[in-house]
């Protein structure tokens, strides 16, 4: 297991679409043991491997409760219902915040490291990290969904 190197908004590889993944060997596990890793010394709530330069539809999440620590591979929100305004930040935009709307339930399907389907439902701020991760996939940052009338605030 080793920390990766988050890749900071500069980087063109934010802005790129991460390919669905299709082998579930130790390459992936590495990949999802390291991910953890480096999001625990980064003391952040979710990380996508595109934010460590990997083009893979992998993310972990560390903020639920209910769930614990959440790897999810090939990710799909499936439901969301509500909304919400609150602020976000990014471990690949460091020093930045903003107030995005999202959803204030999200559904979200996934595979596990074996490649097993699950799902999980998830309020609030656990709504916020599943949209949050899986924008990344798509080559999304949270500062492309601040709010109307709110604008990226810097942070020292």
């Amino acid at each position: 297991m080793a920390i990766r190197i988050i890749r900071l908004d500069d980087d063109p590889i934010l802005r790129k679409k991460s390919r669905r993944v299709e082998s579930f060997d130790s390459k992936l596990w590495a990949l999802l043991d390291d991910m953890r890793d480096t999001l625990a010394k980064a003391d952040g709530a979710g990380l996508a491997a595109v934010q460590v330069g990997v083009l893979k539809r992998v993310v972990v999440i560390d903020c639920s409760e209910e769930y614990g620590y959440l790897e999810l591979i090939n990710p799909e929100i499936i439901a969301s219902e509500g909304k919400q305004l609150e602020y976000e930040a990014c471990l690949s935009l460091p020093h930045k915040q903003g107030i995005t709307m999202r959803p204030m339930c999200v559904k979200v399907k996934a595979q596990d490291r074996n490649g097993q389907w699950h799902e999980y439902s998830g309020s609030e701020l656990l709504a916020r990290c599943f949209c949050h991760e899986l924008d990344h996939l798509d080559g999304v940052v949270f500062t492309d969904r601040i709010a109307p009338g709110e604008a990226v605030e810097y942070m020292e």
